[in-house]
């Protein structure tokens, strides 16, 4: 009989864990051709969401938990239990019922099919801003146009996993992680299915506009080198234009005299010049802070307990 294990990553969720377990049960029992468990990662959550994950344990034998060391973002949430499941696949999805898990059904079909990998593509965005949904679209356009990955929008982390996909996911072993575009990297036998995203249960939201700036800088920064690309081309540029000013400037002293002025000027194109020379600096050490983190080579996580 194979095994499907459900991946959750979790923070501060107590008031969804058992409504989402109900849901877990319902297409469990309907399943009955596979056995099922399910993989919690606590993600150092500051209510009793450990506390819900302990009763559920006692209460279901197909409940695992796993109680990470403290907050470490969601992409090492899921790396944990990259780690620990032991199923023939896994369905990662979120802990709110956004996404709704009847879907895992037409995921395992196509499974079943012989795809590696299932992901579940949004037809509406739900209750989300006008504004987070346009800057969420530009910038999937934005890295798949700069990118060699074909990270697709309207596309989370909702999807099934074939044990092989899982597997070289497990290999790649960096602290700084976008596991979106891990996911295009390790290629496999791809397909979706469609759904509707639900409205959040319970709680708030951890997924702040600061939160998604920093994870679409990971993005950026993890699979493609276009920034220091611009900022060369942006070098270029300006010293193409500074040497054509210079000819310019030679000629008109030559034929008409330069009487001293354009003090303002002067500041202004130092200023501009300063500014781009402190913007490539720091995309440079953007990329360097990532190598520096890389080359300690550091465990990514540390583990309280396990089902304990």
């Amino acid at each position: 009989m194979k095994t499907v294990s459900v991946l959750v990553p979790c923070y501060n969720e107590s008031d969804s864990l058992p409504l989402l377990f109900a849901e877990l049960e319902k297409v469990a029992n309907e399943c009955t051709a596979y056995a099922w468990e399910y993989y919690f990662v606590n993600d150092g959550s500051a209510d009793d969401t450990l506390a819900v994950l302990r009763q559920l344990r006692a209460s279901s034998p197909r409940v695992n938990y796993i109680d990470l060391s403290r907050n470490y973002g969601k992409e090492i949430a899921m790396m944990a239990g990259f780690d620990n499941a032991h199923g023939d696949c896994l369905v990662i999805m979120d802990a709110d019922l956004q996404h709704p898990p009847h879907v895992m059904k037409q995921m395992i079909e196509k499974w079943e099919e012989g795809f590696d990998d299932v992901y579940a593509k949004r037809l509406t965005r739900g209750k989300e801003s006008f504004l987070r949904k346009q800057l969420s679209l530009f910038y999937y356009r934005l890295l798949n146009k700069y990118s060699h990955l074909n990270v697709l929008p309207n596309v989370g982390d909702f999807r099934l996993l074939d044990r092989k996909c899982i597997d070289a996911l497990k290999q790649m072993r960096e602290n700084n992680r976008y596991t979106k575009g891990m996911y295009s990297y390790i290629g496999f036998r791809k397909t979706y299915v469609e759904f509707e995203t639900q409205d959040r249960v319970a709680g708030q939201s951890s997924m702040s506009y600061k939160t998604l700036f920093n994870l679409a800088i990971e993005g950026i920064l993890s699979h493609t080198t276009a920034p220091l690309r611009i900022a060369t081309l942006f070098g270029g540029i300006t010293s193409l234009l500074a040497f054509l000013y210079a000819i310019f400037e030679f000629f008109k002293a030559l034929l008409f005299g330069d009487p001293v002025k354009g003090f303002p000027t002067l500041l202004i194109v130092i200023l501009f010049l300063g500014g781009l020379q402190l913007m490539a600096l720091g995309i440079i050490g953007e990329y360097l802070g990532r190598v520096y983190i890389e080359t300690k080579n550091r465990p990514a996580y540390f583990i309280r307990t396990i089902n304990e």
